[in-house]
Order: structure tokens, then sequence, then C-alpha cells
């Protein structure tokens, strides 16, 4: 199963069927979506804070430290916080 971008992984959950064309057992598709539908219930805090979480999160894996720190502050945002930096890159 080809996957990309961040719509191809739950494309995948949906179908059930890992990236190796591998069954997901229905005990883990039972929790994830136990999971998600609870997460659905959460109020937010609002888009800008989110959007931030979310590019913290991926950004981490494409940018080095200082490289993410430096475009979230010029994109408006706070730089990393030291727990980020410790979970992110320590």
């Amino acid at each position: 199963m080809a996957i990309a971008g961040p719509d191809g992984v739950d494309a995948a959950i949906q179908a059930g069927i890992d990236l190796d064309g591998t069954p997901i057992p229905p005990e883990m598709l039972a929790l994830y979506s136990e999971v998600m539908e609870l997460e659905s219930r959460r109020a937010r805090s609002g888009v800008k804070k989110s959007m931030r979480n979310r590019v913290v999160k991926t950004g981490s894996k494409h940018f080095d430290q200082a490289s993410l720190d430096a475009r979230l502050k010029a994109a408006g945002w706070e730089g990393l916080k030291d727990r980020e930096i410790g979970f992110f890159y320590g």
C-alpha cells in the first residue's frame, strides 16, 4: 500500500491494513477508534495553537532544532519551549 501525506495513514487505518499490507489487529483498531472518539469531543483552545503544535511535532522530524525554532519565530509563533526541545530533540 503506497501511503503519502497525512491523509494516507488515515486511509490505511480506515482500511485496517498496515503499510506492509498486513491487517491491523482488531484490538489495535478498537483502542485507536476509542481514543480518537474521545479526542474528537475535547474542547480546543484555538486553531493557531493547534497549528503550532502540529508544526512542532511534525517539523521536528524534518528540521534541526535551530532551524525549526527560527522558523517558528519568523512565522510569528513562540519559539521552541524547553519541554519540546527535551521531548523532540533530547
